[in-house]
C-alpha cells in the first residue's frame, strides 16, 4: 500500500514537473501569431470589400456568391483564377509587398485592389 502511494506520488510529481516545464518553455519562446486570411465576396457583379489591406504572407480567398461565373485576374496577369461558378473559391497567398489591382475577365468593369504591406 505504501509503495502504491509512493508510486502515485512520484508519477504525480513527474507530471507536475513536465507541465511546469512546458509552461516555462511557452513563456520563454513567444508563439508566432496565427496567419490571418482575408476574404473577398463576389456578389452582384462586385468584389466586396473592393479594397483589402493585408500583411505579406496572407492568403486571400475569393468566394463567388453570384449566380453567374466570375474570375479573379490581376492587371499584370500574375494571379489568375479559373472560372468560378456559384460558391466556388479561389485563394492566393501574397508573398511580396505592393498594390495588386484585379478584375473579372468576364466582366471587366468589376474591379478590386489588394494592398500588401
Amino acid at each position: 500500500m505504501i509503495r502504491r502511494v509512493l508510486y502515485v506520488a512520484s508519477i504525480t510529481a513527474i507530471l507536475v514537473a513536465i507541465v511546469a516545464g512546458k509552461q516555462t518553455i511557452k513563456a520563454a519562446v513567444p508563439a508566432a501569431p496565427p496567419a490571418a486570411g482575408a476574404e473577398v465576396k463576389i456578389d452582384n457583379f462586385s468584389f466586396t470589400p473592393a479594397t483589402v489591406t493585408v500583411a505579406v504572407g496572407t492568403e486571400v480567398t475569393w468566394t463567388n456568391r453570384d449566380d453567374i461565373p466570375h474570375t479573379v485576374v490581376t492587371d499584370d496577369k500574375t494571379v489568375k483564377s479559373k472560372v468560378l461558378d456559384t460558391d466556388e473559391k479561389f485563394a492566393y497567398t501574397f508573398t511580396k509587398p505592393g498594390t495588386y489591382s484585379y478584375f473579372c475577365s468576364i466582366h471587366p468593369k468589376m474591379k478590386g485592389t489588394i494592398v500588401v504591406q
